[in-house]
């Protein structure tokens, strides 16, 4: 029996000429330095910041050469796909603003040229692959049952030999065509292995973008290359769909790295090229003084629902992320403040091979920064989308405001150095409900009072203010000087450098007198700039706040 006997036996029915595949999916038409890379995630659960990670830096490389991002998705795993995993891997990537070039964009369409980019529906194409192998002699059936699997797994151990089919190992390589037919002839259930020429004691050398130069030993493994259901293994399916979908460079995690040899052997076993390789070492966490992985069970920060929850702007995330990717960045962007992460020249070369350590408190300040750096309308707008979802509450309360919402974010934020009190939004509410009717109203208020204290001077204080020192046309430098007027009318300095040089004079500063307006419209000690406040609250919220506190303290 020849091998094409064979492998006619073996997959009846199915086309071994790849060549219709080579010309289906041409070369791409592109400049020779663009790069071509994919996200190809399990659809097995939701995102995590690992994968974020990982189709931020393709993104970003495809575009910095004008090449092509595509996201493929790898789900010949049957058993362990999740429902509407693919619906929320697209989510995912929409919302942090990663988009695709090519590849699925929801649960059954895809855009693309490349295509089909979910592999279930690759089917036909991989065993025309494995077909043509078989014809070529260089993969074979096996008929191994799991038990026997395990049989020598245990032979392996107890021996204290490597683990794996393989050599002598490998018993069904040494099966006759007769055997072999015999078998499929009495329905025997198969898997078709790779027939591997490695040797073990022989080493490779291979170069990683980010790890540099490499060597292992030989693939001699004559592992699985088409399950028993007809779908490729991942390692098949990697090659065939890299190469037809012209990817030049794998851009993915470092738990890949000891399939590299393997990877390369099987474009070796075609005759293609290979692409470029750049493992990406995992992003760590510190606890308590040790490092480890960011765990998807233990960090919360590891889910990207986090970074939704918490209303961090995916622009901050995407900062942060560029922190972790480049060690150089950080550097460039203090003294780019005028250009975006699009003109950052990403470099490979750059990349920790050890891994980023991840800091929340870090992309917290970054997020803080970049916040503060917004437009008040900016600011509505994200808060506005943020709140929809996850403050439905606030969200009403700004949908029916937003002119008076705008003018609260815009405080003191047009000047050289703007406050940076938002780390993300969801800390705006906590900031900012007092300036709210509808939200004021049903707050539980308490009043942190401080050197005056006693609520008849208070009274007394807010009384006089409203009757003599408020004037709603004031300009900043007016109002300040009414306040010093107030303040020295109840024995307090109208300079806090007065006090300080002569105290016993003074019952306190005109801070103190500030402070007690600011509280009682507030409820809070610190706040930003008094007088802005009040020009966006005007006189009919601010004179109902001071009458109702001195009603409830008679």
């Amino acid at each position: 029996m020849t091998n094409k006997e064979l492998a006619d036996l073996l997959l009846p029915g199915v086309d071994s000429d790849i060549s219709k595949y080579e010309k289906m999916y041409p070369e791409r038409n592109l400049d020779e330095k663009a790069v071509v890379t994919r996200f190809a995630p399990s659809p097995t659960g939701f995102v995590h910041m690992g994968s974020l990670f990982q189709s931020f830096i393709s993104r970003k490389v495809a575009s910095d050469t004008n090449g092509v991002f595509f996201l493929r998705v790898e789900d010949t795993d049957q058993k362990r796909l999740v429902e509407n995993s693919v619906k929320g891997i697209v989510d995912d990537l929409r919302n942090f603003e990663i988009e695709i070039d090519e590849g699925m964009i929801n649960e059954e369409e895809e855009k693309g040229l490349y295509g089909p980019y979910i592999q279930s529906k690759r089917k036909d194409i991989y065993q025309s692959y494995v077909k043509y192998l078989l014809e070529q002699g260089k993969a074979y059936p096996c008929f191994c049952s799991a038990e026997e699997i395990e049989e020598t797994r245990l032979l392996q151990e107890k021996k204290k030999q490597r683990i794996g089919y393989y050599g002598r190992f490998a018993k069904c390589r040494r099966l006759t065509p007769e055997q072999i037919k015999e078998k499929v002839e009495n329905g025997e259930t198969f898997i078709i292995r790779l027939k591997s020429h490695g040797d073990f004691e022989h080493k490779i050398k291979a170069h990683d973008l980010i790890k540099g130069a490499l060597e292992f030993p030989e693939n001699d493994l004559d592992v699985v290359i088409m399950k028993s259901d007809g779908l490729p293994t991942y390692h098949f399916a990697h090659l065939v769909d890299d190469h037809l979908m012209r990817t030049t460079h794998v851009i993915r995690g470092d738990e890949w790295l000891s399939s590299l040899p393997l990877h390369l052997q099987l474009f070796e076993t075609f005759g293609f090229k290979a692409p470029k390789y750049a493992h990406i070492s995992p992003i760590m966490k510190e606890e308590n003084g040790i490092k480890r992985k960011l765990s998807k069970r233990k960090d919360p920060e590891a889910a990207v629902s986090y970074y939704h929850e918490k209303g961090i702007p995916v622009e901050a995330v995407k900062i942060y992320l560029m922190t972790l990717a480049n060690t150089n960045f950080e550097q460039w962007y203090d003294c780019n403040k005028d250009k975006t992460l699009a003109d950052f020249p990403f470099d490979f070369k750059k990349m920790s091979s050890s891994g980023g350590l991840f800091d929340v408190e870090k992309l917290l300040n970054i997020s803080k920064n970049y916040i503060s750096r917004l437009k008040a309308t900016e600011v509505y707008e994200g808060l506005l989308h943020w709140s929809e979802v996850h403050d439905p509450e606030f969200y009403n309360v700004l949908k029916d405001h937003p002119e008076y919402a705008t003018k609260v974010f815009n405080i003191e934020r047009d000047q050289k150095k703007p406050r940076k009190d938002y780390s993300c939004y969801s800390d705006i509410k906590e900031q900012t409900w007092y300036m709210f009717d509808e939200l004021y109203a049903n707050h539980e208020k308490e009043y942190p009072f401080q050197t005056i204290s006693d609520s008849k001077e208070i009274a007394q204080i807010l009384s006089a203010y409203m009757e003599k020192y408020y004037h709603e046309e004031d300009s900043k430098e007016e109002w300040f000087e009414h306040m010093k007027d107030l303040a020295q009318e109840f024995g307090y300095a109208r300079e806090v450098k007065e006090y300080k040089e002569n105290p016993d004079a003074y019952k306190g500063h005109i801070g103190d007198i500030s402070l007690v307006l600011r509280i009682v419209l507030t409820t809070k000690s610190m706040t930003p700039d008094l007088y802005d406040i009040m020009t966006i609250l005007g006189k009919e919220h601010i004179f109902e706040r001071y009458q109702a506190w001195i009603k409830g303290n008679e």
